[in-house]
């Protein structure tokens, strides 16, 4: 591997990790400001709060008994190790950025569920009575991530046209 593309992948690491501190950041700062259940309202469609979350996304798996802690604990380990090889092996930096949100997001809520046995979530948007399920920085930098990593498969599977 030359020297450039070891210091992109560097890189790509520090930026995992900033965005991990970012999301730990911003969760401690919920826990020490909103009470657990509690909420801030800003406007008429988005409310600050301070939810736990035990399940996955959309709370998937929360009620399940307390096993799903180690089960989702060991998932985000595996998954992390497949994103820091496939970040190594990115040919485009779409790729890597994509491969390198997702781990950043996959930390954070990894070392939630490790260290408080649960994921909190903050960002909370409505409409009306309808609530989108609460989120946080993590989940934010995985969509983001999937999203680069889905433009960059539908970008690679498109058949090329060439002039006959």
């Amino acid at each position: 591997m030359d020297e450039h593309k070891r210091s992109a992948i560097h890189y790509w690491y520090l930026l995992a990790a900033f965005l991990m501190i970012l999301d730990q950041i911003t969760k401690y700062l919920v826990e020490q400001i909103i009470v657990l259940g509690d909420r801030i309202p800003v406007n008429g469609i988005f409310n600050f709060v301070h939810l736990q979350n035990k399940g996955a996304a959309f709370s998937f798996l929360a009620t399940a008994g307390g096993w799903q802690r180690y089960f989702f604990i060991g998932l985000a380990i595996g998954i992390s190790i497949w994103l820091i090889v496939s970040i190594r092996r990115s040919v485009s930096k779409v790729e890597a950025l994509g491969y390198t949100l997702v781990l950043g997001g996959a930390l954070g809520n990894l070392s939630d569920r490790f260290y408080r046995g649960a994921v909190v979530d903050f960002l909370d948007f409505y409409w009306n009575t309808y609530h989108w399920p609460a989120f946080n920085i993590a989940d934010i930098t995985i969509v983001l991530g999937v999203s680069a990593m889905l433009y960059t498969m539908k970008k690679e599977a498109k058949p090329s046209l060439k002039a006959g």
